[in-house]
C-alpha cells in the first residue's frame, strides 16, 4: 500500500526537497504541499494524506494549531502528523504532542531518518521512542516549563482516575520507555496483555499514541521528571 504524504513548510526549496525524496520511494507519494496551516488542513481534509510532515514555525497558521484542527477533525481520525522542527527542546513541541501530533523530528535529520519516520507514523506508532518524548518532556520541565493555566496541579481534572490499577501501572512503563515486550516481561503477562492495556488506556485517555501516553503520564503528574 502507497503511503501518502502530506508536505506543510513556508520554504519552498524544503518542500521540493522533501518532495523529490518522498517520491523516489516506492511505497510512498507526496499528494499535496502546503505553505502555512491553513493550507495543511484544507489539503488534509480533501486528500486524506496517511501522514503529514509539519512545519511547527510557519506564518498566519503555525503548526501548532494546525495540528490541534486536524487532531480534533472526527474525519482526520487516520492522519498522522509528524512535526518537523530545528528546536531539540521546545515548548510548541511538548504541546504539538499534546495536541495530537505522532512525534517530532530535527530537520537537520538524515533522508533515511525522515523516511522511515513516515514509515513509523503510518503505521500507527509514535515517531520517536517513547524514552525519546520522555527526555524531551522532562528536559522542558525541569527548565520551568508548564502546561499552561488552568492545569490545576498532578492529575488535572482527575483524567487518570478512569484507569484500572494495571492500566496505570503499564502507563508509568510506558513513560519509562518500555516496549510493550519489555512491559510482559516486567509484569510476567503476555505481549498482548500489555497491548490491550495500552490501547484501553489510550482510548480513556483519548490519546491518539503511545507519544501522547508519555505526555499524560508527566502532565498528570504519574511520572517525574528524574524518576526511573
Amino acid at each position: 500500500m502507497t503511503i501518502r504524504v502530506l508536505l506543510a513548510d513556508d520554504q519552498a526549496l524544503l518542500r521540493s526537497a522533501f518532495r523529490v525524496l518522498v517520491d523516489s520511494e516506492p511505497d510512498m507519494e507526496v499528494v499535496g504541499e502546503a505553505a502555512d496551516g491553513h493550507q495543511a488542513v484544507a489539503l488534509a481534509r480533501s486528500e486524506l494524506p496517511d501522514v503529514v510532515l509539519m512545519d511547527i514555525r510557519m506564518p498566519d497558521c503555525d503548526g501548532l494549531a494546525a495540528t490541534r484542527r486536524i487532531s480534533a477533525d472526527p474525519g482526520l481520525s487516520g492522519v498522522r502528523v509528524v512535526i518537523l522542527t530545528t528546536f531539540e527542546v521546545d515548548e510548541y513541541v511538548v504541546q504539538a504532542l499534546r495536541a495530537g501530533a505522532s512525534g517530532f523530528l530535527g530537520k537537520g535529520a538524515e533522508p533515511g531518518e525522515l523516511l522511515n519516520a513516515v514509515r513509523v507514523a503510518a503505521g500507527g506508532e509514535a515517531l520517536l521512542s517513547p524514552a525519546a518524548t520522555k527526555g524531551l518532556i522532562a528536559r522542558f520541565l525541569a527548565q520551568g516549563g508548564g502546561y499552561g493555566a488552568g492545569d490545576g496541579g498532578p492529575d488535572p481534572g482527575g483524567r487518570l482516575a478512569a484507569l484500572t490499577g494495571r492500566e496505570r501501572e503499564v502507563l508509568v512503563l510506558v513513560a519509562g520507555g518500555l516496549s510493550n515486550d519489555r512491559i510482559a516481561e516486567r509484569l510476567e503477562v503476555s505481549p498482548l496483555t500489555v497491548k490491550t492495556h495500552v490501547n484501553r488506556a489510550m482510548a480513556k485517555l483519548g490519546a491518539r499514541d503511545r507519544a501522547q501516553l508519555v505526555v499524560t503520564a508527566y502532565e498528570s503528574g504519574l511520572v517525574r521528571p528524574g524518576a526511573d
